[in-house]
């Protein structure tokens, strides 16, 4: 008699993900042709959640809203950074000559070498830089990756304390181990995930909460601590922070005690002074909804000022005249 086979087994049924909301839509010519959906948190001065959209709990990779904490690890390894330089270890630069030329002094006074950086050859970050960049004759360059000051300063704490510079990017290396403790000191979260960033460094995912929270622990910080140390130079001198066309630098300059710091993938944190702070993340990573939605939270959190309204409009064109604009829809 032959066996019975078995039935076939009933494949899992995924979970449903709740379907975030939309935070930002395309208007041309009045129709609304796109929209971004993500995930957004603001914090009031106490530290407590005053609005909430979307999943802002669940882990996400901050990307390069993570560098201030980065920044503060190599001064907690004892790096003796300030002024320009603590800024730029904090950066993604816009590959501006100035930028350029500090990535190597930095380099040159901690006696390492340019060839010693990890960071993928890349074009400056800023379009009219890049153009510029490209028509005088040069090519990708590791040190005009955007993150390549803040690979110069880890590079620098390294050779202070003696530390191997050939896997400073392992995230079981003394560098990296700190930076974990200092992310998650600040977030008041334990890291579940560690990934690989686009220059190569370790990733740490936090939940935009947590990254909030970081801001605005930053911000508080005492002063001379790292933390603090990081906050107030990258207030003091915002153009080495991102370069002399971007929302980070604008807002910075503009709204006194603003600390801001974009990520890849459209992640975005903003902490004021007193203590309030957000971060948000648009989930199909197009950077060109971080603007209006920054610019809508902002104006939800009081900020007022000239620079919300430049940071929040987005205008599409049509013909080379604007005909419609992109548009928080909080």
């Amino acid at each position: 008699m032959s066996a019975i086979p078995a039935a076939p087994a009933i494949p899992a049924v995924p979970p449903v993900l709740p379907i975030p909301p939309v935070l930002a839509e395309v208007v041309r010519s009045g129709f609304v042709e796109g929209r971004h959906r993500g995930s957004l948190v603001v914090l009031a001065a106490d530290g407590s959640v005053e609005l909430a959209l979307g999943d802002p709990v669940t882990p996400v990779f901050p990307r390069s809203s993570n560098k201030p904490l980065q920044a503060a690890a190599v001064l907690r390894a004892g790096l003796d950074l300030s002024g320009e330089r603590l800024a730029l270890a904090a950066a993604s630069h816009s590959g501006e000559g100035f930028h350029l030329d500090l990535v190597r002094k930095m380099l040159a006074e901690h006696g390492v070498g340019v060839d010693e950086l990890q960071t993928p050859p890349d074009l400056p970050l800023d379009p009219a830089e890049a153009e510029t960049y490209l028509a005088t004759g040069h090519v990708r360059d590791r040190v005009t990756m955007n993150c390549s000051g803040k690979h110069a300063a880890m590079l620098a704490a390294c050779a202070l304390n003696g530390w191997d510079r050939a896997h400073y990017l392992d995230p079981a290396h003394p560098l990296q181990r700190l930076v974990h403790d200092v992310v998650e000191d600040a977030s008041g979260e334990r890291i579940q995930t560690v990934g690989t960033d686009g220059c190569g460094a370790p990733l740490m995912a936090i939940s935009l909460t947590g990254l909030a929270r970081a801001f605005r622990a930053v911000v508080l910080a005492e002063p001379g601590t790292a933390e603090r140390r990081v906050a107030d130079a990258m207030r003091a001198h915002p153009e080495y922070v991102a370069g002399t066309r971007r929302a980070d630098t604008w807002l910075m300059r503009e709204v006194p005690g603003a600390l801001a710091k974009m990520g890849a993938e459209a992640v975005q944190a903003v902490a004021l002074a007193d203590g309030r702070a957000l971060a948000f993340k648009i989930d199909d990573g197009a950077s060109r909804a971080r603007g209006p939605v920054l610019g809508r939270a902002l104006e939800l959190m009081g900020v007022d000022a000239p620079v919300v309204a430049r940071i929040g409009h987005l205008p599409l064109l049509g013909g080379g005249v604007e005909v419609g604009e992109i548009r928080a829809t909080f």
